[in-house]
This record gives C-alpha cells, structure tokens and sequence, in this order.
C-alpha cells in the first residue's frame, strides 16, 4: 500500500521586496520586485507562489494566512564572510590585521579543540546571525576538526543553510593553532565525506590566507577541489598592505597575490574570496574570468584600518565581479547585514562613490546567493526556492518611527527612501521575525 503525504501549505500577507536581475547591470525597476500588498505562498517550505493578495487570496481561501500588516518581508540575508570562533573577542582594541591575528584571534581560537566550548559558542552565534535577520553564511571555523562538527550539528538541528569549514593552516603561526598539509587534507575529507550535503549543510575548503599555507597545503586544498568538485574554496586575500608585502617575500615566484592561488589550482567559481581591497585592475580581470567571488567586509575594513573596497570596479560592467556582504566578525563590529550595508554605503562615499539601497540589498540577498553560487535555490521569492525569510519593521525604534510614515510606500521612490533609512538607522531591532523553510525561527516582540 503507497503512503500518501499531506503537502504542508501556509500563507503570509504583508509587504514584498525581492530581487530578480541585478541593479548594477540593470535598471532598478526592473531588479525590483515589490508588492505592497502581497501573498507568500509555502509549500513544504518552498516558495509556491507570491502575488498581489487580492489577486491570490479567492485561490488560497482555505488557508490560515499568517500577516505582518506595515511590515517589509525579505528574503533572508546572505553573510558571505563571518568566523564563527572569533564571536567572544569581537571589539578587540588598537592593532591592524597581523598584529591583531596573534594577539587576539590565535588564542581564542585554541579553545575551540574543545567541542563542548565550540558548541556553546556555536549556540550564541546562530542565534545572533538569526536574531539579526542571516540566514545563510559562510563560515571559518578553527583549525579543530571539533570546531567545525559542533557548528554543523547546531546547524542541522535548526535546518540552515550554512556553508563553513576546517581551517587549513601549517605554518607562520603559534604551534597550538598549527596543522601539517598532510593533516589538513585527511581531516578536511573525512569532514566533507560527514557533513557535506547533509541537510541543508554545504562544506568549504579552507585555508587562512596564503602566508599559514605552505605550497604543499594549498596543492592539498585544491586536490580536495577536484575529488569534491561541488564544494567551496573560502580564503582571504589583498585585505592589508603588510599582508601583501608579506605574501609577495614568501611567493616571490608569484605574480601578485591572486596568482598564488591561482598558481595553486584554487581561483575557480565556487572560490569566494575575503576582502579584496588592495587588489590590481588584472587580479579584479581574473577573477571575473574565473566566476570567482569577494566578500566585501566594510566594518572590519575600517576597525582594522585596512582600506576601503572599490566597489565600483569589482561591479563594472567590462569585468564584472560577484560580490557580497561580510560581517567578518570577530574584526566586524556587527552582526547585523544592516549594519553592515551602512558602512558598505560610507565606504563607497568615501570613494566618491554611491552605494543605492536597492543595490545594497541586493548584495545583502541575491547577490550574496550569487556568490556562493546558491542563487537557483535562494536569494529571492522565485517559485520553487526556499522560504528563509526575514519580517522587517522600518520603525522599530521611536526615531525610525518618527522618520517613516505609517503608510505603506507607494512607488520605488518612496521605498528607496525608506529601505535606505532602514539600512543607515536599522540593526537587529528591525528584524521582528526570522523564518527557515517557512518555519518561525527566531523572533521579538515589536515596540
């Protein structure tokens, strides 16, 4: 006798704002998808529908509709760059990247051989990139195999889709943080071989950056890269002046600093690379050649002092770039994509530059699904996609009430008025409500 399932329907009503092109190619009315007065259709956690509700509700009469009337739902945000050990030392004080990395961020991550600790960690910072409206990141863990098998079990057991790996790193730092090339590779596959398409969990190869690699190591990282073609190469790269001075003494056969990964087999589409600010016009070529991805971390760039992104040319139309947004914490100074869009906006004006909010939230959504090459299951309301989501309150403070009228935006104009005041004032008191497949997943009273 076959069994039959029952489909899981549910439907939410309130305003829409996706994307479905992006608007540094295209114009913005057509990335913008909005609808003031829409209908989310779920099935089984997929998109099954989204339209007009007096368009779709004689259709879906029969289903309990769950509304957030004067609210903005979203798809969830991506966090392209983010390290889950450094959560306990983020707002560390006075260093630049090198020296900031052994004074702080080695010792904290030596605690993560523990798994215990590495759980309870983990705990805090899913919960934060939650509360904060995240739902898919991608995530350094520590050097420990322990580290990244308590990420992932504290992401399975709430169905994210999480992407993160073991830190590859066998030399130029302490020797209690320290793997060997041949350890690196041999943990890393048994952690693929375990985690990898478990779920809705993804895996990336993952060395520091090139100075903790030996050649070998980084030859071991790309052999995973051909036995496991479909998982990530996550490193960073050019985010610091004495980085790239230091990358040129120890690779001094390399043409740059993207030619030692390239060199290594390592610059390929499913490569997201951190940072990127000090990059040159032929490295920005290459990597748009290669489909290769940047995450632009703008608040650790400027705690760190380390420069300002050229978001222009990562995103010109002669070699375009993929690029999204990075908290980059334990060096960011926030969980919030919000947050992280604001700075992402000064960094550009202070490049003469002009970051739009659509733009913005677009790197925050598909875009950042575009990165991680994760754009034909999430990063918009397509059909068929699934539901991670995020419920937006644009006055969630007694200042963002008094800046936003209660009435629902009416054209684009009014709602890049609005989505902008939402990214330069907004933070994890906006997100009212954070869904995963449809499912409630985190949630706060609004004031």
């Amino acid at each position: 006798m076959t069994q039959t399932f029952k489909k899981t329907i549910k439907a939410f009503r309130s305003t829409f704002l996706d994307f479905v092109a992006d608007p540094f190619y295209v114009p913005e009315a057509e990335c913008v998808r909005y609808i003031p007065d829409g209908l989310l259709i779920l099935e089984d956690g997929k998109v099954k529908e989204l339209g007009a509700y007096d368009q779709l509700q004689d259709k879906y009469a029969d289903i309990p509709v769950t509304a957030y009337p004067g609210r903005l739902i979203m798809p969830g945000f991506i966090d392209t760059h983010i390290h889950f050990p450094q959560t306990e030392m983020i707002a560390a004080y006075g260093e630049q990247l090198l020296e900031w990395l052994s004074k702080y961020v080695f010792p904290a991550e030596r605690k993560f051989k523990d798994k215990a600790y590495a759980k309870e960690v983990a705990t805090v910072f899913l919960d934060e990139l939650l509360k904060n409206g995240t739902t898919t990141a991608l995530v350094f863990a520590a050097v420990f195999p322990e580290s990244v098998d308590a990420f992932f079990e504290e992401a399975d057991r709430r169905n994210l889709r999480m992407i993160a790996g073991k830190v590859m790193m066998d030399r130029n730092a302490p020797s209690f943080i320290l793997d060997t090339a041949e350890s690196s590779y041999q943990d890393t596959k048994k952690l693929i071989e375990k985690w990898h398409k478990k779920g809705r969990l993804l895996y990336a190869v993952t060395p520091r950056f090139a100075p903790t690699s030996s050649n070998q190591q980084l030859q071991l990282a790309e052999k995973l890269l051909q036995e496991y073609p479909d998982v990530y190469l996550h490193t960073h790269i050019s985010e610091n002046l004495n980085e790239v001075a230091w990358v040129k003494e120890l690779f001094s056969e390399c043409n740059g600093y993207l030619d030692v990964y390239d060199q290594a087999g390592l610059v390929k589409e499913r490569s997201v690379f951190a940072h990127g600010i000090h990059l040159t016009d032929q490295e920005f070529q290459r990597l748009s050649e290669t489909k290769a991805a940047i995450a632009f971390c703008p608040t650790s760039n400027l705690f760190l002092g380390s420069g300002l992104f050229k978001i222009e040319q990562a995103k010109s139309a002669e070699h375009p770039v993929k690029v999204g947004l990075g908290t980059d914490i334990g060096a960011g100074t926030s969980f919030s994509i919000l947050q992280t869009a604001n700075e992402a906006y000064k960094v550009a004006q202070l490049r003469q530059q002009k970051l739009s909010p659509f733009k913005a939230l677009f790197l925050a959504t598909l875009g950042g699904a575009k990165a991680l090459c994760l754009d034909n299951i999430i990063g918009n309301f397509d059909v068929g996609k699934e539901a991670d989501f995020v419920v937006l309150d644009l006055r969630s403070t007694p200042l963002m009430a008094f800046r936003n009228p209660d009435a629902i935006p009416k054209s684009l104009e009014e709602l890049a008025d609005r989505t902008f005041s939402l990214i330069i004032m907004g933070d994890d008191r906006a997100v009212q409500a954070t869904y995963i497949m449809g499912e409630l997943a985190s949630s706060q009273q609004s004031g």
